[in-house]
């Protein structure tokens, strides 16, 4: 029999610190010309770069140098060809390594920020993504660093995924302009090659007008080009032969994405088998992750991934081996390899002590919203093996980032934290959310604001009438866009969620559209609307002029070298609070940027939290 207990004050084994030193699987690939896998790791403000050849024990294969992609949000921070491995350092560099015993060396200078190095077939040249900040373009550098860095393609606003063909003789690569964003309007180029210092004689875009194509991949066999394109509500799988310049339909999409919006360089979900008769891809459909082969002739295979939910990072070996990230609601990440028949772990992210009954199963959700449209989510009821509580639970709503991003069906610790305690915890979809098809996302265009307020809202109504959660205890978290629709949220309908957490959340639309960074420049153009047309939406549906509605508490958590979000961002919100003399708590961590890496701060902001709920929705009146 389980113990009547409060919820929210239920005994976890789910430490806050055990959160904080999780380690974050990011990137995982292959050697070209072996079985050694290598993978980047997070360890608290640290990356590192970890390899296992074979059976052997993995190995750490830094000291002191630290990489990360520089371009926009990170990723695509190493490539591997030939015991030969070259990855974006933390200072701007592109830096050599050999597998074997070496001393790394930069082969590009410490400026600006790089990412996606590519090594040629023969493994003289590397091509790979520069940016100033200001300027973007695909560069060229010889592998051994003993010529400066040429400029290969330019013109472009932004720059992503340069792939080789194996001749040499050709490259692949993903571009796009302002306004756009690389999940509105992409292309892929294929250009032609010549020169002792390879140089573009000809280039032509090959996908579809006003689509979005990504992850260009040429087969081993130098024979197809394949690459990923926007449906029209779903993503397809499209080939593109080399010796007659035709494109074909491999793949249509139904119900599916693959992949997911390219938030960061590097994002992976399609490889070639080693003999070019097929293609593995991932699925992604309303947070559930599928593997599927396809054979050139369209025959389709999907391949079991219990108790897997969600993959990501897919690498093929030269030998045919699968090695991806994986994860499952009670399944910590870790990194598989599949050999045809089953599953080996290569890494895990962490301890995997805690029993798997005490993580929660999420249901699907989906409700009414106001304007007569509807809204998605995932709901993990409050877990715990030894306690229960009486009458309904409190509920968190996490509002993810983004906002063009996703809630999918993977570990969350940080769920589980708080499940474990006896909350509710409802990952929110809201509309603009990927994984639910084209005009799921685009019913955020220009309601940005309005539309992930209604449904965060409406949610609150839906989880009461469901008999999921207790309408009276709700809590809204977000960071990032997620801290706009809290702001927004707690602003415009006070009263309806108990209290509020935000983290580095936007509060004023003016200055986000004048200081944020290059790559979102002009995302709030079709988020809210271009400016001055849409002034008057840019003032109604900033938190900042409206700060003074707000009546609930407040936590709000900023990193002091945000410049995606600026500290200025919360202050504002955080000056009104002063002034109306609303409960509420202001947290900066010193050095954290747009989102929190050291294990201490993740620590301390879950700490932090917890006593804020307690103080303000368990022992509230």
């Amino acid at each position: 029999m389980k113990k009547q207990k409060p919820y929210g004050t239920w005994p976890s084994p789910i430490s806050a610190e055990s959160v904080g030193q999780r380690n974050r699987l990011e990137e995982v690939q292959w050697d070209s010309s072996s079985d050694t896998l290598v993978w980047l790791e997070g360890r608290s403000d640290r990356s590192m770069l970890v390899a296992r050849s074979g059976q052997d024990a993995p190995r750490d294969l830094l000291d002191n140098l630290i990489p990360r992609g520089g371009v926009g949000y990170g990723g695509g921070e190493f490539t591997l060809h030939h015991g030969t491995l070259i990855f974006a350092e933390k200072s701007g560099r592109l830096v050599r390594h050999s597998l074997e015993y070496a001393e790394p060396t930069a082969i590009t200078p410490a400026f600006g920020g790089v990412a996606s190095p590519a090594l040629s077939p023969d493994g003289q040249w590397v091509a790979y993504v520069f940016s100033d900040g200001i300027e973007d373009c695909l560069a060229l550098v010889r592998s051994d660093g003993l010529e400066w860095p040429v400029k290969l393609a330019r013109g472009a606003d932004f720059y992503m995924q340069p792939a080789w063909h194996p001749s040499g003789r050709m490259l692949a690569w993903v571009e796009w302009n302002h306004p756009n964003m690389p999940w509105d309007t992409t292309r892929i180029q294929l250009a032609h090659l010549d020169g002792s210092i390879p140089q573009i004689t000809q280039a032509h875009t090959i996908s579809l007008m006003d689509h979005t194509a990504t992850q260009p991949a040429f087969s081993p066999d130098g024979r197809w080009l394949a690459f990923i394109e926007s449906g029209e509500e779903w993503d397809n799988l499209i080939l593109y032969d080399l010796h007659q310049h035709q494109r074909r339909l491999l793949f249509e999409g139904r119900e599916a994405h693959i992949g997911l919006p390219a938030w960061k360089q590097g994002q992976r979900h399609l490889g070639w088998s080693p003999d070019s008769r097929m293609l593995y891809f991932i699925q992604n459909s309303r947070g559930f992750a599928s593997l599927h082969s396809i054979q050139l002739d369209g025959t389709l295979q999907t391949i079991p991934t219990a108790p897997y939910t969600w993959l990501s990072q897919l690498a093929v070996s030269p030998g045919g081996l699968l090695a991806m990230i994986a994860s499952a609601p009670s399944i910590p990440p870790r990194i598989i390899v599949w050999n045809g028949h089953t599953f080996e772990i290569a890494a895990r992210s962490g301890s995997e002590s805690i029993s798997p009954e005490f993580f929660p199963a999420p249901q699907l959700l989906h409700w009414p919203t106001p304007d007569g449209s509807e809204a998605y989510g995932l709901y993990y009821p409050p877990t715990h093996p030894d306690f229960s509580g009486d009458g309904l639970p409190p509920a968190i709503l996490n509002i993810h980032g983004g906002p063009t991003s996703q809630a999918v069906v993977s570990f969350s610790a940080e769920a589980a934290y708080f499940t474990t305690r006896g909350y509710a915890y409802v990952e929110v979809n809201y509309r603009g959310s990927t994984g639910y098809g084209h005009a799921y996302r685009n019913a955020l265009h220009q309601r940005w604001g309005d539309a992930d307020v209604l449904d965060a809202i409406s949610c609150v109504e839906a989880l009461g009438k469901a008999s999921l959660a207790d309408p009276s205890r709700c809590v809204i978290k977000g960071g990032s866009a997620g801290g706009y629709t809290v702001l927004n949220a707690l602003a415009r309908y006070p009263g309806v969620f108990k209290t509020g957490v935000c983290l580095y959340g936007v509060s004023n639309l003016f200055t986000l559209d004048m200081d944020t960074h290059k790559f979102e420049q002009h995302y709030t153009h079709s988020l809210v609307g271009p400016l001055p047309e849409a002034a008057g939406r840019y003032h109604a549906w900033s938190p900042a002029f409206h700060a003074e509605k707000i009546r609930d508490p407040l936590i709000i958590f900023q990193g002091s070298e945000d410049r995606v979000v600026p500290p200025a961002q919360s202050e504002e919100i955080v000056a009104a609070l002063n002034r109306t003399r609303v409960p509420h708590e202001y947290v900066v961590f010193e050095g954290e940027g747009h989102g929190f890496r050291k294990s201490e701060n993740i620590a301390r902001y879950l700490h932090q939290t917890e006593r804020f709920l307690m103080q303000h929705v368990l022992f509230s009146p």
